[in-house]
């Protein structure tokens, strides 16, 4: 063979594999494209979390199993309050539980550490989901202040005053932040609104903690580093408003964030007065790396409301 025949046999190779490998690129070029699609967050320097029972009460209400798998198509970390018994179904799809249930029947935030009749029970269920907590590795449990009235279902039983409610929370929870402590898990006061009484899961009228301020002194009261706030958004939008501010104002107290579109707690989109990205820029701004969940009710079609979401918080 010539020296001619070679270059002409090694061209005509060289070109071959050119467009051998530009039709595998052209090929593979769709499929990535998708994955890319596919996976809302893309940055990832907010942890994201989906809510389980947001999209399980209503709607299309989805299972724990489905609810991880778009988790996981979403590129989200997280499936929070699940309670303890879920665990290994996240654990099987490598998920977090960034807030877990406190294991309280029935609706939590009505009897809650504002009485102390109520207080062995909380402290005893709360232990135990804190040592669950513990074992499987997840952050953080929730606690209430509780409804106002000294029966939390009858309105007519009369008010507890606002500083008995502030000390009984107060001995409630350094009651909880020694097994905490010991544990190295969060337990987290949320702060609801009283003011929209339109849907049971939309606002709580009667809740006593529905102040940001009045809670945050709460926590700075009991004095331990496991003892934390839950600041929800949506909630402080609705009884205090000037979220971003409150959040650099509290950021070492804060472990855990909830969002949802004001008013309505429904989807994060033009139909609400939220403007969430610069809320997610504060929180990288103030060192905040807890998890952010997405607590709203869908209204349209969950999948695209919750891609939305995600991508919207992904800053």
């Amino acid at each position: 063979m010539t020296n001619e025949s070679r270059t002409s046999v090694s061209r005509r190779g060289l070109l071959t594999g050119a467009v051998s490998v530009g039709a595998a690129a052209l090929l593979g070029a769709p499929t990535l494209a998708r994955a890319a699609e596919d996976k809302a967050v893309l940055k990832g320097r907010i942890k994201q979390s989906l809510c389980y029972w947001c999209l399980n009460v209503d709607g299309e209400k989805w299972d724990l199993e489905k609810i991880c798998q778009v988790a996981k198509e979403l590129g989200v970390p997280s499936v929070e309050l699940c309670d303890a018994s879920m665990f290994p179904t996240l654990k099987k799809h490598n998920l977090v539980c960034a807030m877990t249930n406190c294991g309280m029947p029935g609706a939590p935030f009505v009897r809650g550490l504002n009485q102390k009749k109520f207080h062995d029970e909380i402290v005893t269920t709360t232990c135990k989901t804190i040592d669950a907590c513990a074992e499987a590795g997840m952050p953080s449990t929730i606690c209430f202040t509780g409804f106002k009235w000294k029966d939390p279902t009858d309105p007519k039983s009369g008010e507890i005053d606002r500083d008995e409610c502030f000390n009984n929370c107060v001995k409630g929870m350094k009651r909880l932040a020694q097994h905490a402590e010991l544990k190295g898990v969060n337990v987290c006061l949320e702060m609801l609104n009283s003011r929209d009484g339109t849907h049971p899961m939309k606002g709580h009228p009667g809740y006593q903690g529905d102040c940001m301020d009045y809670c945050a002194d709460m926590i700075k009261a009991v004095g331990s580093k496991r003892i934390k706030l839950l600041f929800d958004c949506y909630h402080v939008q609705i009884m205090n408003g000037d979220v971003m501010r409150r959040i650099g104002q509290y950021k070492d107290l804060i472990a855990h964030i909830h969002v949802a579109g004001s008013p309505g707690r429904n989807e994060m989109d033009e139909n609400q007065e939220m403007n969430y990205p610069p809320i997610m820029r504060k929180l990288i701004e103030v060192g905040y790396t807890g998890y952010v969940g997405l607590e709203y009710l869908p209204t349209r079609n969950t999948m695209e409301g919750l891609r939305q979401a995600v991508k919207l918080l992904d800053v």
